[in-house]
């Protein structure tokens, strides 16, 4: 009983953590009248992107923000990216699509695509936004009044994110809890400490300025998590980055099946914790008594009526279902709590196999170490 009553104490201290610091995510600005309207440069790397090159352009069509130039650039892409693009861009001359250069030795892909992307753009603000993103029409103008209101110099945020297949449901969400669980989010918005600092590549906003005084992606040229590096790069050298909820402004369809799901979060996760095997085994002898020893925990005091030890595993939803609602996501996902954990702690385990053992991750065609 010594094991629940501390579990008990630990669900209550997390939860009231959990909405306590949520208080400390920014929310993008609404759009209102600007006095100023600076050109934005959209710049979208696109890999074998075909089946979001349609909705994507679409989206971007319906932006409403009057001085704007997209750049789209097709990196090497093996299916039908590059004429998806030329038809839905043609008839608006905002477009402007560029072929890849070969990728460099020592180059992550991605970012060696959006290091081409800024060198041809010509905003005094860069958007680097995912293929898979969807914005809302304001979002340049809320992007605008946010970075200016809290006066940053970069902007991040992790969208809401629609899933359609079993391993997304349990994973992709996990993104947002993380966030709100680990990182202290006062220290992370309202002081320039890089320790506490968490993007997502997805969408980034950036004066150009400042982007360009920290040696923009060149300078994190073989990261396999460049968001965060760059967010850092950014209070390294002096200037504030933010995290912003942005899920009622962008959506992303991540990944389309459960396989595409598990290769990349497997690529991403062990070069997220630094690479560090004793924070795996921190973080899964952690989750492992705090959501998953709950959940046998609530099984058996079902089965005895000894409705006491059905406490832990109501507390947990009680926290998940808490911020799938700040995130936009479906609230009966917080039920399946445990086995996202139980996916979790393998794919982290996994990954960080694949580095002792020497081997490479493998996404959209490419190898990364």
């Amino acid at each position: 009983m010594t094991y629940l009553y501390v579990l008990l104490i630990l669900l209550l201290a997390m939860n009231s953590w959990v909405f306590l610091n949520s208080l400390f995510l920014l929310n993008l600005k609404k759009a209102g009248q600007m006095d100023q309207a600076p050109l934005v440069s959209l710049l979208v790397p696109l890999r074998n992107e075909e089946r979001n090159v349609p909705e994507l352009i679409a989206s971007l069509k319906r932006i409403t923000y009057p001085n704007i130039e997209f750049l789209l650039l097709d990196d090497h892409s093996e299916d039908r990216t590059q004429s998806l693009l030329q038809k839905h861009c043609e008839q608006d001359k905002r477009f402007k699509i560029v072929r890849g250069k070969a990728l460099p030795e020592g180059w992550n892909g991605k970012v060696h695509a959006c290091h081409q992307l800024s060198e041809y753009a010509d905003g005094r603000y860069y958007l680097f936004l995912d293929a898979d993103a969807r914005v809302s029409p304001k979002i340049i103008e809320r992007s605008l009044a946010t970075l200016w209101k809290y006066e940053a110099k970069m902007l991040s945020g992790f969208p809401n994110y629609p899933t359609n297949h079993l391993l997304a449901h349990l994973l992709v969400p996990l993104q947002h809890m993380i966030i709100f669980l680990h990182l202290p989010l006062a220290v992370a918005n309202f002081t320039k400490r890089p320790p506490f600092t968490a993007a997502c590549g997805i969408f980034i906003f950036a004066e150009r300025e400042a982007y360009e005084k920290i040696g923009g992606h060149r300078s994190v040229k073989n990261s396999l998590v460049e968001d965060v590096h760059l967010a850092r790069r950014m209070k390294q050298s002096g200037f504030k980055m933010i995290l912003v909820n942005i899920t009622d402004a962008v959506v992303s369809y991540m990944y389309e099946s459960s396989r595409e799901t598990w290769a990349g979060f497997k690529k991403n996760i062990y070069s997220g914790l630094g690479r560090s095997p004793l924070m795996v085994m921190i973080l899964t002898i952690f989750y492992s008594v705090v959501f998953l020893l709950p959940f046998p925990l609530m099984l058996y005091g079902i089965i005895t009526f000894e409705l006491f030890l059905i406490l832990p595993y109501v507390l947990n939803v009680m926290m998940k279902m808490f911020m799938d609602w700040k995130s936009g996501h479906p609230l009966w996902l917080s039920f399946l709590l445990p086995f996202s954990i139980l996916a979790l702690i393998a794919i982290m385990l996994t990954s960080m196999f694949v580095d002792i053992r020497g081997k490479s991750y493998t996404w959209k065609g490419r190898s990364y170490q």
